[in-house]
């Protein structure tokens, strides 16, 4: 069976979580901090990590933090680039935020006290945040996981007008979208972070993030065949 050769975007300390996890899954991760946009891989993991800067969608800065405008840049970059050669890309938390941008859309800032308290860890948080959503009829994640599963959470902002092209494809229990798909091009983002439920970290109060590395990688394989 075909490997994969999937780039990854992520920070130098989350980088172990999102190899393993595509290895397991059958896929040859590549990449790191800021990789060059290599189109001889088959896909694209844009993965999580800090806050953009407002500024990339029209907004002052109103409770982003952890700013990177070098990795905002090149991700980006990565994802015109991928997303003009039509190639499957998979957004994980912050990667699902900079789909969005990329595409047009905007980002809520931050979810508030309310909100925070069901999707932001916390200094004496051990784990993610576990809840809830709710999925749209006809998208690939209620393909997946029928119309309710169990996520992870840990993340304090969220998708706000959508970008070209894309729709809101599950919802939390609150609202917040956490998953968008395009109409047309085989890209996907999810705010929760698969990484962290399949696999050696499967974990038995959430749904396998497993099915959804599975889904990017066959998407990866059989792309222009």
């Amino acid at each position: 069976m075909d490997r994969p050769r999937i780039l990854v975007s992520t920070s130098d300390d989350a980088w172990g979580n999102y190899r393993q996890a595509l290895l397991a899954a059958g896929g040859l991760p590549t990449g790191g901090y800021c990789p060059a946009a290599d189109l001889s891989c088959d896909g694209l993991l844009l993965a999580g990590g800090g806050d953009m800067d407002p500024a990339l969608f029209g907004q002052a800065n109103q409770g982003s933090e952890e700013i990177d405008l070098v990795r905002d840049k090149a991700e980006l970059a990565l994802t015109e680039a991928f997303l003009a050669a039509g190639k499957p890309i998979l957004g994980v938390c912050r990667g699902h935020q900079v789909l969005n941008v990329a595409l047009g859309g905007t980002l809520i800032q931050d979810l508030g006290p309310v909100g925070n308290l069901f999707h932001r860890l916390t200094s004496i948080d051990c784990w993610d945040k576990i809840h809830p959503i709710r999925t749209l009829p006809g998208t690939t994640l209620a393909s997946l996981y029928g119309p309710v599963l169990v996520t992870n959470s840990a993340h304090h902002q969220a998708v706000d007008r959508l970008g070209e092209g894309l729709t809101a494809a599950a919802w939390s229990e609150s609202g917040v979208v956490e998953a968008v798909e395009h109409r047309a091009l085989p890209i996907l983002g999810v705010q929760f972070h698969p990484e962290r439920m399949a696999y050696a970290r499967r974990r038995p109060d959430t749904a396998d993030g497993a099915k959804l590395f599975a889904w990017f990688l066959d998407r990866c394989r059989n792309h222009g065949r």
